[in-house]
């Protein structure tokens, strides 16, 4: 009788972590705005904001979201690092009109940056 309960644990045990390597990749990452930004057609002021996206590396869509609600979409790529990342860093292009966009996300210790818009 305890021969079963052991293999019905291990049954048990085996399922729950098989469940995980089935599980979706996580494409998310948490990054802070330092300055407002133009992102498609909504300004984003300075705070912190998650990022997720899917598709291929080379046209992923991007939402941009604030306190659990969507704020932004974009269009994107994935851009491959040499090194890890040190921290998370955002980097700002200024437009013609005197806006600013995300241009780049890197996330801390990852050797994927995520390219708003194209390279």
């Amino acid at each position: 009788m305890k021969f079963a309960q052991y293999l019905a644990l291990f049954a048990v045990a085996a399922l729950a972590l098989s469940v995980g390597a089935f599980a979706k990749d996580s494409h998310s990452g948490k990054f802070t705005l330092a300055d407002t930004v133009q992102v498609g057609s909504a300004e984003l002021a300075p705070g912190d904001y998650k990022a997720e996206w899917s598709g291929p590396a080379d046209a992923v869509k991007v939402d941009i979201m604030k306190d659990g609600k969507t704020v932004a979409t974009a269009e994107g790529t994935i851009k491959d690092l040499r090194r890890p990342a040190p921290y998370n860093a955002v980097i700002v292009k200024a437009l013609a009109n005197d806006t600013k966009t995300i241009g780049e996300i890197e996330f801390d210790n990852s050797t994927e940056a995520l390219v708003l818009g194209g390279e």
